[in-house]
């Protein structure tokens, strides 16, 4: 069996978002009272450049926005990434008016529990999230991280609103700008990595999906980045991988040991309870909907040697590690 270069991590990934609308201040705290180490924030910026946690920069799946008579005119259709996008987009509204909506489940059909809690929560600033991860670091006497996530970089700086330096920014300013603060910036694109990596010494964690390849279009493939060549070349500037779970099956256990020959960390994502999401060994029964053995994918995850995983259900997460350990 592999072993992890570092000792595996639960991280709450957009929150305890299994139990929560995700990307809020609730779903956070709830993971971080589930024994969560890391809390996941995505993060896109409004008008006026305020970086705000959000899986997308279109709102319309995860707030009110749709019944604010006021911005029904601010719906519009974009082309992101070479794909048209029709919604609201955080990138049209100012903090104070994105601050008047309030979240809601993204996932109505699937976690329909969720739903009693929309309505409930506003929008979170990257500075609310930083505030929270300090707050209860002290309060627990263990240290909370954080994980943001730079969405769309490359389409974001070419409207004006670029956000790895007011990242970097907003992080050196909470103190943390060393390979050893409580922080790992993560991103799909190559591009943008590259230049945090000279902007900062926070830890720089290179995405990977099972399929496609970096919207920047800085490498063909995610499955040439995945080679021990192309893992050789993400170690010269960051220090781990986050690739889709689904590169665990087969060769799985080989990118383990590829990535740790590389001396990167992989911290695989995202590891979710119901049966639509989890690896078909992993599913009971029919419906999409019905809650699997997350557990038990978790342990098989760990025993490949990872360093780390994102769950939507950290309690879960939390004791699988406990238990491997």
């Amino acid at each position: 069996m592999e072993k992890p270069l570092s000792p595996p991590i639960v991280i709450a990934h957009r929150g305890a978002s299994g139990e929560r609308p995700e990307h809020t201040i609730a779903a956070y705290d709830l993971a971080i009272a589930q024994g969560a180490d890391v809390i996941e924030p995505d993060l896109v910026p409004t008008k006026d450049g305020v970086l705000v946690a959000r899986h997308e920069n279109e709102i319309g799946e995860t707030t009110d926005v749709a019944d604010r008579p006021e911005f029904a005119a601010r719906r519009t259709t974009k082309t992101i990434d070479g794909r048209a996008v029709t919604g609201w987009f955080t990138e049209d509204f100012t903090l104070a008016e994105l601050k008047r909506l309030r979240a809601r489940e993204r996932l109505p059909k699937l976690r329909p529990g969720n739903t009693a809690f929309d309505g409930q929560e506003a929008i979170p600033t990257l500075q609310e999230v930083i505030d929270l991860a300090k707050r209860r670091s002290a309060e627990l006497g263990r240290t909370i991280a954080i994980y943001p996530e730079t969405k769309l970089p490359t389409y974001f700086a070419s409207i004006g609103l670029g956000t790895d330096e007011p990242l970097v920014r907003a992080l050196h300013a909470a103190g943390w700008s060393t390979a050893d603060a409580p922080v790992f910036i993560q991103s799909f694109e190559v591009a943008n990595l590259r230049r945090l990596s000279k902007l900062t010494r926070i830890r720089l964690i290179q995405l990977l999906d099972a399929t496609g390849g970096p919207a920047d279009g800085a490498r063909p493939s995610y499955a040439a980045m995945a080679t021990l060549d192309g893992l050789r070349d993400i170690a010269g500037y960051a220090w781990g991988i986050g690739p889709n779970k689904a590169m665990l099956g087969g060769r799985g256990g080989a990118l383990v040991r590829d990535a740790h020959r590389a001396g990167l960390r992989v911290h695989p994502w995202t590891f979710r309870a119901e049966n639509q999401f989890l690896a078909q060994p992993f599913r009971r029964g029919e419906d999409p909907a019905g809650r699997g053995d997350l557990h038990g994918e978790i342990a098989a995850a760990l025993r490949l040697g990872i360093d780390g995983f994102f769950t939507d259900f950290p309690a879960t997460g939390v004791l699988a590690v406990k238990e491997h350990q």
